[in-house]
């Protein structure tokens, strides 16, 4: 058996893999955007209208569910495999607490900023970048549990925090602020003039940044390759006939599915979850997807298309904070030349050229993703660089 420590393919293919799906999930993240940007006035819930929404928009948001569950679950493999580089516990803990504490203010300044153009804000949007500070602060604790009780306390959390869905708590609770952080989504009245939205509460991706950590030593130095591809398989493959099974249930955290007058309705049905806050069908189908694509990234080896895909995934937060704020200004500048052609809202006709611009933007925004990447691994004596 030939160890990934000794072949230094194998080690590149182990750690690529994982910057690959990141890349991955970060473009259905640009596509997902662009579609809240120029396809506005075509608003979807959630989860969605199916007599309301065409399947090209379904497909579209259905496919940016990815984003959130596999970014999480690989920021907490991430976090296991500094505190591997690092040997220690305490390393790992203090990188957590300091880089989720600096995501929680980067959501509430030049993200927030990035969305509203807004200074001062009359309104904060804690979205997924707060949820990811908050999971790793939370982590940042937890990484000091035995693994066996952190892998019991996350799967726990994901499975279980459906039992509170009708917990709610009134503005005049003491629990209210808490309970809309972790659970409720909802508004937090902080002024006269400032309104925070709990977009994404909190306590589900807990549990995600757990499990994400649990599977660490699946991905230690000199782990056995196919090994670890063989249990990929295995869970993947499992957390898909669980959101099946209890899918065909029709209960248990979601909005029933039914028949329609067309099989691609009914289809869309079947497939409309909730991701505010994340069902556990939401986690159990896009977490299993997630797994079975990094199984698959790590089969690819050195293709081509794997190295472009770890070129995005590689700078994350970089590419966030550019590509929110290039979208922001083409949209300004989309009003200034073509004026409001949707009600409130300058729109494209069609979902097409909402994938079109997407194409077009992950393109252009790739080499300078690179070059930042490329910074990023050459000057490793820079602290604030690995935070990006």
């Amino acid at each position: 058996m030939t160890s990934a420590c000794a072949n230094p393919t194998q080690l590149t293919q182990r750690l690529q893999s994982i910057d690959a799906l990141r890349g991955l999930v970060i473009l259905f993240m640009l596509l997902d955007h662009v579609r809240e940007t120029f396809f506005l006035h075509r608003q979807v819930g959630d989860p969605m209208a199916i007599d309301a929404t065409d399947p090209s928009l379904f497909a579209s948001r259905t496919l940016a569910h990815l984003c959130a569950p596999v970014f999480v679950l690989l920021t907490g493999l991430s976090a296991w495999l500094y505190g591997e580089k690092y040997q220690g516990r305490s390393d790992v803990s203090a990188f957590l607490f300091k880089r989720g504490l600096f995501l929680v203010v980067l959501e509430f300044t030049l993200v927030n900023f990035a969305w509203t153009f807004q200074f001062p804000p009359s309104v904060i949007y804690m979205q997924v970048i707060w949820a990811i500070g908050v999971s790793m602060i939370a982590l940042s604790v937890l990484v000091w549990l035995p693994r066996p009780a952190l892998l019991a306390l996350g799967l726990a959390i994901v499975a279980g925090h459906n039992l509170l869905d009708g917990l709610h708590f009134g503005p005049e609770s003491a629990m209210h602020v808490p309970w809309a952080i972790l659970h409720d989504r909802g508004w937090l009245e902080v002024s006269e003039n400032l309104r925070l939205r709990t977009s994404y509460p909190v306590l589900p991706w807990i549990g995600v940044i757990a499990l994400g950590y649990c599977l660490g030593p699946w991905f230690a130095r000199g782990s056995d390759a196919a090994e670890r591809q063989h249990r990929l398989l295995l869970l993947g493959a499992i957390t898909l006939v669980i959101f099946v099974a209890l899918r065909m249930q029709n209960g248990y955290g979601e909005a029933p599915w039914s028949g329609y007058p067309t099989a691609t309705q009914t289809l869309m049905s079947f497939f409309n979850i909730t991701k505010y806050p994340p069902s556990l069908l939401f986690l159990a189908l896009t977490l299993g997807f997630g797994l079975l694509l990094l199984r698959g990234f790590e089969r690819a080896g050195q293709a081509r298309w794997i190295g472009v895909l770890a070129v995005f995934g590689a700078a994350p937060m970089f590419f966030y904070l550019l590509h929110l704020y290039v979208l922001k200004v083409l949209y300004l500048a989309s009003v200034a030349l073509f004026g409001l052609n949707h009600g409130a809202y300058f729109g494209f006709d069609g979902i097409g050229a909402v994938w079109l611009s997407a194409v077009l933007l992950a393109a252009a925004l790739y080499l300078p993703v690179r070059a930042f990447a490329r910074l990023k691994a050459r000057r490793r004596d820079i602290t604030w660089l690995k935070y990006f």
